[in-house]
């Protein structure tokens, strides 16, 4: 039986709020059953992505507010929550720096891994990464709320649900201050390594690095492994490649699919709600310290209990949008129809949907239900 996923248009064609993609996301907020997830008095955590210096594409503190109210409709106790990338405080600026804060999304803004990055439970993943831990403020929380911002990504060439699950809801480091959600990146006892004879010494990846691991010191290129999160960010930025991780893109997929089911399987069944935001779909992850212009237009707003099927609806919806001038989908002479982002990334997103589907987590056909200003109930429209 496919999936239902609500989908709200981002296309507004009348002067009315009531049109509008804020009022339309309320109309699904109000379609779906809070009641039948949270319970009275349930901490629900409101899963996002805080963004980054030099990022601005993440979800509005607009949206973040509406799901923030519907919670406490139903007898919720919200709070709006990301893990470390950064050192905690300096993220917890970022959030702010954002707009994202307790003023504004009605709701406390924390670290479910503390701020330290540290505060997990061990839970059993699979045979790629055994175990993995999970930011303990997700652990504990009853039910939780996965929004979600559209992008392209380094290594799974998709950030959509299973990705925010996968690394945004492990936590940055374990109790001993090693890389924990980095293990997903690399494999098991391997590490960053540094081309000599390739590197330019430019700069980048110093610059880049959020924990400040790399150095340039007399002409080479020092890795302090002890700080190194393994987040890939400065090989990603290298232009001559002399900074290689070990990443194997269908270990990695697979390793990605794994760290979704480790934490979908620390809630009872049914008490997650996702949704994706398909808008200012940029190449990058929001944690780079940029941000592209979008590869496509706004599509809209998908909302579900199927983590497999809305990530599967958002990139059929991604790749099926026409590629817009000035993007890097231009520069690639993508075509409407392409496969965008694995034209744009490099990387298959679609091996990591395969592997969640795989792993029993959801269902890859679907049906998307349109939600229009003529499904607000009748009461709503009197008010």
């Amino acid at each position: 039986m496919k999936s239902k996923i609500f989908f709200a248009d981002a296309r507004v064609k009348s002067y009315d709020y009531k049109y509008s993609l804020v009022a339309k996301f309320e109309q699904i907020l109000k379609i779906v059953d809070f009641g039948s997830f949270i319970e009275k008095g349930d901490y629900v955590a409101i899963k996002t992505h805080f963004g980054s210096y030099g990022a601005h594409r993440i979800v509005r503190p607009i949206f973040l507010r509406k799901v923030v109210e519907r919670v406490k409709e139903v007898g919720g106790m919200p709070f709006v929550t990301d893990t470390v990338r950064i050192p905690g405080l300096e993220y917890l600026e970022v959030a702010n720096m954002e707009g994202i804060n307790h003023l504004s999304v009605g709701a406390p803004v924390v670290l479910a891994d503390g701020i330290f990055g540290r505060d997990q439970i061990k839970v059993k993943a699979g045979p790629i990464l055994g175990e993995i831990g999970v930011a303990s403020a997700i652990y504990y929380a009853p039910a939780m709320i996965v929004v979600s911002h559209c992008k392209g990504h380094i290594g799974s060439g998709f950030g959509g649900a299973i990705k925010n699950l996968a690394m945004g809801c492990i936590s940055c480091k374990d109790h001993q201050g090693k890389a924990e959600r980095g293990r997903i990146h690399f494999y098991e006892g391997k590490h960053l390594e540094w081309v000599e004879v390739r590197c330019t010494r430019c700069g980048q990846c110093v610059r880049v690095c959020p924990h400040k691991a790399l150095q340039l010191v007399d002409d080479s290129i020092v890795i302090d492994k002890s700080i190194c999160v393994k987040c890939g960010r400065c090989a990603r930025v290298c232009p001559a490649e002399a900074m290689v991780v070990p990443i194997d893109e269908v270990t990695f997929q697979k390793g990605l699919a794994e760290s979704a089911y480790a934490v979908v399987s620390t809630f009872e069944k049914g008490r997650i709600l996702y949704i994706n935001f398909i808008t200012e779909v940029q190449p990058e992850c929001d944690c780079m310290p940029m941000a592209d212009t979008p590869l496509v237009q706004d599509q809209g707003v998908l909302v579900s209990h199927d983590i497999v099927a809305i990530d599967q609806a958002s990139l059929d919806l991604i790749n099926g949008a026409d590629p817009l001038p000035g993007s890097k989908a231009a520069d690639k002479n993508v075509k409407k129809g392409d496969n965008i982002l694995k034209a744009v990334t490099g990387k298959d997103a679609q091996l990591h949907i395969d592997a969640a589907f795989e792993l029993g987590m959801g269902n890859k056909e679907y049906e998307l239900i349109p939600v229009t200003e003529k499904e607000v109930p009748e009461e709503e429209k009197k008010d």
